[in-house]
């Protein structure tokens, strides 16, 4: 009785993780709950260089009686732990109502409660009292066993597409046509027999057109991303029958770094190799040179469908098409890389050896001010313009805490995605760094009320409750790769809820005036049966992210991709200055193939 109204207490506190604590027997009338708050920041979610999520924990007691009954003791002192309590941090004096305990960056910890003489101590000497665990301890470690058998098992396989061409550039003027062929490439797909497609670079403001033929043995369309492009050009509609053909014609209103793709199986097209990116510039590069990299991960060894869990996860990464990424730059070169997230469902925690990173820009333009960091969280679908200076040789890692689903455990996990030599000549000096966009007058909506929310849920269909079970923020690797191979749009639905009207996916209907903007609450349910972030995307619009659980950003950035972790409550902006019907959807390919997307109307 006392964990349901524990429970009761978490749902009440949405926006947040939220487990509850469990009192000793004697003080059964005691409740209490600690809330798991991922802390705001403007570049993503809060994981640091080597993948440990920080929390801001906020703890809720009620009933608990003075210390001194329960014997020689004066306080009540909070601790967290690792799993095996081999190591303890005290979190601070605690009491009866809502009391902040500070920041805590584990994967995985427990949280308790103990009656102790005296408020000095810095180890637990008294009387246990509440004890829980994080929600990431919650998953069920028998899940994948009982799924797993001989055959099944992810394998490794270092398997490119050889017979693909790297990616040629094309620098285009406006006006220009260019000539797209979706192509049949050893056992994938290319743009032009190419392995990403072809690099468009185009000036901001400029219109091209693009001649599309449809060459492989699937119908096919091709989605200008993040470029806010008239409605009947965006890529949902017509759908391209094999053999046949299209024209495009494509505006770039908006500098940035932007990416072209399959929108028709999208799962199975895009991971074979049906994408290629597009630079809109607006001025002169003001570093030593520049690299535009796509990072995907692919399992040629295992085939297409299912994945609709957790999305397809490779056993393979590639960097513009390769597994042996390479770059030579000069001694304390700056280069500016812009990096594309290619894959299907995996979110990367990116950073380099050697190398200060600074974040320019991302999807649609620059933030407002550029700002130094150590790592670079980026979800599918988003881009980031990083600017990083080389004091030696480095490579281009992705760091994570990977989950052992058998185990229950989190593990270190680092893959080498690329190298950067460093020669012995001096780089020459970079010019001044550009100043960012000026964003500050839409910091009026801040206080502006909501126009419209939506809940990203997910409903089973035939597996039951087997997945109940609560994670971290950000799924970044797939722990049970049985159960996500077999798990199909037939047995669950990933859904868009409109919780003000009821209508889910393609029945909600937002309709909207061009020129305006919306105001736009977006919640991840915790509480369902397999909560992850999901790559929110938006077509044909741009948007800010304007807050993170009620805390303001202070660096605003134009995006089409907005990652929302699990337990989270953010409010995006959506400036609606493009008419026509356009989609929101999940950017994991798999999730919005089992449902997660809808529609709105710009009139």
């Amino acid at each position: 009785m006392i964990a349901m109204l524990a429970l009761a207490v978490c749902a009440d506190s949405a926006i947040n993780y939220c487990s509850p604590l469990v009192p000793t027997p004697d003080l059964d009338s005691v409740t209490a709950t600690v809330e798991f708050i991922t802390p705001s920041q403007s570049l993503g979610v809060p994981m640091d260089r080597d993948g440990v999520f920080n929390y801001e924990l906020v703890l809720n007691v009620d009933g608990l009686p003075p210390a001194s009954s329960l014997g020689d003791y004066t306080v009540y002192v909070a601790w967290a732990a690792s799993l095996t309590m081999d190591s303890v941090v005290k979190l601070g004096i605690v009491g009866n109502g809502r009391m902040s305990l500070g920041r805590l960056a584990r994967n995985q910890f427990r949280v308790f409660v103990s009656a102790e003489r005296n408020s000095h101590t810095e180890s637990r000497h008294g009387r246990l009292v509440l004890r829980g665990s994080s929600p990431s301890v919650r998953w069920l470690a028998h899940r994948d066993l009982f799924l797993t058998s001989p055959g099944m098992t992810m394998p490794m396989s270092h398997t490119t597409l050889s017979d693909a061409r790297p990616s040629s550039t094309h620098a285009l003027r406006d006006g220009d046509t260019v000539s797209l062929a979706a192509t049949r490439v050893g056992g994938g797909y290319g743009y032009n027999g190419e392995y990403p497609g072809p690099r468009l670079v185009v000036s901001r403001g400029s219109h091209i057109v693009v001649r599309f033929e449809n060459r492989i043995d699937q119908p096919t369309t091709v989605h200008w991303h993040g470029v806010r492009v008239e409605n009947q050009y965006d890529g949902i509609d017509p759908i391209v029958p094999v053999g046949g053909t299209f024209t495009y014609h494509v505006r770039f209103p908006d500098a940035g770094v932007f990416w072209y793709h399959s929108h028709v199986n999208e799962g199975e097209q895009v991971g074979r190799g049906l994408f290629g990116n597009i630079l809109v510039t607006d001025s002169a590069s003001q570093v030593n040179d520049q690299a535009v990299i796509a990072i995907q991960d692919v399992s040629p060894g295992i085939p297409f469908g299912g994945q609709a869990l957790m999305g397809r996860f490779g056993d393979t990464f590639l960097v513009n098409g390769t597994t042996h990424y390479a770059l030579s730059v000069h001694q304390g070169a700056v280069v500016r890389f812009l990096i594309t997230n290619a894959s299907n469902a995996r979110t990367y925690n990116l950073s380099f050896s050697n190398g200060s990173m600074t974040v320019i820009g991302s999807d649609l333009g620059r933030f407002e001010h550029s700002a130094r960091v150590q790592n670079l969280v980026i979800a599918p679908a988003e881009r980031y313009t990083v600017d990083v200076q080389f004091s030696g040789s480095a490579v281009l890692m992705n760091r994570v805490q990977a989950l052992d689903h058998v185990l229950g455990m989190f593990r270190p996990e680092i893959d080498t995605l690329g190298v950067i030599h460093v020669d012995s000549l001096r780089a020459g000096v970079p010019k001044a760094v550009e100043h960012g966009e000026d964003l500050v007058s839409y910091r009026r909506y801040l206080d502006r009320p909501v126009d419209h929310r939506l809940n990203l849920e997910m409903r089973l269909a035939t597996l039951s409750n087997m997945l109940t079970g609560a994670s971290v923020p950000v799924e970044v690797n797939d722990g049970m790769p049985a159960m996500n191979r077999m798990v199909t749009p037939r047995d669950v639905t990933w859904i868009l809820r409109d919780p003000d009207t009821g209508a889910e996916n393609m029945n909600i209907d937002w309709r909207f005036s061009a020129g305006s903007v919306a105001k736009i609450r977006i919640y991840n349910d915790v509480l369902g049966p397999h909560p992850m972030a999901h790559p929110i995307h938006v077509h044909g619009q741009r948007m800010l992210l304007l807050s993170r659980n009620g805390v303001p950003n202070d660096n605003l950035v134009w995006k089409d991709t907005i990652l929302i972790p699990a337990g989270e409550t953010d409010d995006v902006l959506l400036e609606l200055s493009n008419p026509g019907r356009w989609m929101l959807h999940c950017h994991i390919a798999e999730h919005r193939a089992s449902g997660m997307m809808m529609q709105f109307a710009v009139n």
